[in-house]
């Protein structure tokens, strides 16, 4: 699988540009090219740049500052710069003199081999950093990890407010003694990687687990409001994916699990502990409540305390419990079972997802773009005809992973990357009407759908938009997210994978009244890739442009090899 990276190019000579462009395209690089320093400078500010290679002939680099320029205002901070010189002597000073700047040199005339051998280190390296920054990220919270980045330590923090959750599954050490060892673990491994997706959706902090038990913590790591409301809202979804779950199994006469989940509100300290395996951790009488509450909640229910019930009594459904004893610490506390959100602050009003003014209330995205998604995925599984072979779910799932691609590589926030996501979720869901005008069903559709889930009017009409931009005669896209959409629902035409994706559009076509022999067939795919289709965004015209040429002189050949039998 090839990983794909932006290369950029800081050359004014057009020899020189053409030269590694023509050694480099490929691979998976998506090159870019500047002239000045100035475009240099807001390129990594905007895109995520991995590699940069810098004329210093030209530009008459000779002190560090533009260096320091590019890491400071880069995108990313991994990123590796090297040189470009005709003066072999130059390169050597420039890489032995900026200790955090110029990594290698490239020398003119290039060396084709010598260039890709160097390029194709550094993308090593490049991704090898971005492994262990995501496994960082995965330990530490962003705020932690920035802290360690830039002071080595991270002080130990008082939180007067913070929020504890605890789960744990009922009866799970005598089930665990029937099951293998293996099983087990991959049954762990899905419940706990559903929570993480869970918690992650309302800006929580996954501290740990221990065997069974799973620990969060809000309003200590994020800067979201209401971290109470939220800690209760992705409790809520863990108590109803098990709720589920449960209900499955009992229908197919299979073992299910039940959870139970606990959540205290108070004071904390956060820190780290250790000097060699180090680790995040909080500590405090909050997190033994918590513990507690969970210790003593139910099957499949969730308990609270009345520190919780004080700070989002409001919006929930709750059922009182009376006072619980706290062993060891001594003193009763009051807990409450957590039901469900009140109506009025549930979409569909059956008091699971939050609305919109939850959403705002936590400081959360105003659109509920993992709920929508589910939705739309659910649709398109249960009611797209049969005929529909090559506009399937599969197609719908391509084409967002392409999208996402090339929004990444192109720099597009996270905003508009949302929006280009929906519209990539829609562009086809008109096919469960019609095979016409499906593009007109899939925005009537998204209209309908999206308001539920906090879009409003001028989100869904740049979201249809871009479904708008897909139909067959549609004109030119006009928008950055218009071009990637057209891009990306043909990223196939320049992947390996071709010949297997258009078996399966013929195949369509066929269900619908369009059949041809072998050679209409490749005359039609010929016609279409040659003369009607062309990509749009650079990061497509790089990635994808050569292969698809290469697909249409296979095409070309095996129509000569028919006529010539």
């Amino acid at each position: 699988m090839e990983n794909y990276i932006n290369l950029l190019l800081v050359v004014e000579n057009d020899k020189h540009v053409n030269g590694l462009k023509e050694v480099l395209l490929g691979n998976g690089n998506n090159i870019w090219s500047c002239s000045s320093l100035e475009e240099a400078e807001e390129f990594v500010t905007a895109k995520e740049t991995g590699i940069i290679i810098i004329d210093i002939d030209h530009f008459k680099i000779n002190d560090s500052s533009f260096i320091q320029n590019i890491r400071t205002k880069s995108k990313i901070k991994n990123n590796y710069i090297i040189a470009l010189t005709s003066n072999t002597y130059l390169g050597i000073k420039m890489v032995k003199g900026m200790h955090d700047g110029v990594i290698d040199y490239i020398t003119l005339p290039l060396n084709p081999n010598l260039v890709k051998a160097k390029i194709d280190v550094y993308k090593t390296l490049f991704f090898k950093d971005q492994k262990i920054n995501s496994l960082l990220k995965n330990i530490f919270p962003e705020n932690v990890l920035d802290a360690l980045n830039k002071n080595g330590k991270f002080n130990p923090t008082r939180i007067e407010n913070g929020v504890v959750l605890f789960t744990d599954f009922v009866h799970f050490s005598q089930k665990a003694k029937k099951i293998k060892p293996m099983t087990l673990l991959k049954r762990l491994e899905f419940y706990f990687n559903q929570f993480d997706e869970i918690i992650e959706r309302y800006n929580l902090e996954k501290i740990k687990t221990i065997g069974d038990s799973y620990m969060v913590i809000g309003g200590v790591t994020e800067q979201n409001t209401s971290p109470a409301i939220r800690a209760c809202l992705a409790a809520i979804e863990m108590r109803d994916l098990m709720i589920n779950e449960k209900n499955l199994n009992e229908a197919i006469n299979s073992e299910y699990w039940e959870i139970r989940i606990g959540i205290h509100s108070g004071p904390l300290v956060a820190g780290i502990i250790g000097s060699k395996k180090i680790s995040f951790d909080v500590w405090g009488d909050t997190v033994n409540i918590a513990s507690r509450a969970e210790h003593n909640s139910e099957s499949n229910q969730i308990t609270i305390t009345s520190a919780i019930k004080d700070q989002i009594g409001n919006y929930f459904h709750i059922t009182e419990r009376g006072e619980i004893e706290i062993k060891k610490r001594g003193g009763a506390i009051g807990m409450y079972f957590l039901e469900k959100l009140k109506k009025e602050f549930s979409l569909y009003n059956e008091g699971k997802i939050p609305n919109q003014e939850i959403r705002v209330l936590c400081d959360l995205t105003n659109i509920d773009l993992n709920h929508m998604r589910k939705d739309i995925l659910n649709r398109l599984k249960s009611l797209l005809p049969d005929e529909v072979i090559y506009h399937d779910i599969t197609h719908t799932l391509n084409v967002e992973k392409a999208a996402l691609r090339y929004a990444k590589l192109e720099g597009i926030s996270d905003e508009d990357t949302h929006l280009l996501q929906t519209a990539v979720l829609f562009h086809d869901a008109g096919f469960i009407v019609s095979n016409h005008d499906n593009e007109k069903f899939g925005v009537q559709l998204a209209r309908n759908t999206l308001p539920k889930y906090g879009y409003n009017e001028k989100q869904i009409q740049i979201i249809s938009s871009i479904v708008e931009s897909t139909k067959y005669n549609a004109e030119e896209p006009q928008t950055i997210l218009e071009k990637i959409m057209k891009d990306a629902d043909h990223d196939y035409l320049g992947r390996g994978d071709y010949f297997k994706v258009a078996q399966k559009l013929r195949d369509e076509l066929e269900n619908y009244g369009q059949k041809m022999n072998e050679i209409e067939w490749l005359e039609f795919q010929i016609e279409y890739l040659e003369k009607k289709h062309k990509f749009y965004t650079q990061t497509a015209k790089n990635i994808r442009e050569q292969s698809k040429q290469n697909r249409i002189n296979d095409l070309k050949t095996q129509l000569q090899t028919l006529k010539n039998k």
